[in-house]
């Protein structure tokens, strides 16, 4: 797996993304914590992956096979993860103060990408932002923030409809 790791990285560094990509590449670290609140609740849905493509399009500034390459590696080191340090040290190592804030942020608007969140969502995110440092009113205004979000979303959506 490391491998498939690194030459994602090599390969990802091609597309013109950052030139100073690691082995312990933050980004696959933040796809990874993503999945884990995405299966937390047991279904992976379809809005869910559309959004968290759509964030990391924005956050990383991938598209393409550079971002379907950034996914899978996330996605397959989160499904042999035994539990969040690996991916959370990571994180804390690459990401200031500020940064992982908005990682929690993002990890509520994928919790919200499907219409809910569910008490397990809730755990695996306060989990998370215990193990990189984020506080507890800061994890309670980036939910606050992520609902208001996914509420503008859901009524920009039923104006497309109607």
């Amino acid at each position: 797996m490391f491998e498939k790791i690194s030459r994602f990285l090599q390969d990802i560094t091609n597309d013109g993304a950052d030139e100073g990509a690691r082995p312990n590449d933050a980004r696959v670290a933040v796809v990874a914590l993503c999945y884990q609140v995405m299966e937390a609740d047991g279904v992976i849905s379809e809005s869910e992956q559309k959004r968290l493509r759509e964030l990391m399009e924005n956050q990383y500034g991938l598209h393409g096979a550079g971002l379907e390459d950034l996914i899978s590696a996330g996605e397959e080191a989160g499904s042999e993860a035994v539990d969040f340090y690996r991916f959370t040290s990571d994180v804390k190592r690459h990401l200031d103060e500020d940064q992982r804030i908005r990682l929690i942020g993002l990890l509520w608007d994928i919790a919200y990408a499907d219409g809910s969140r569910s008490e397990m969502e809730d755990n695996v995110v306060w989990r998370i932002a215990e193990l990189i440092g984020v506080s507890g009113r800061d994890r309670v205004l980036e939910r606050q923030a992520a609902l208001k979000r996914a509420e503008i979303a859901d009524e920009k959506d039923a104006e497309n409809d109607e």
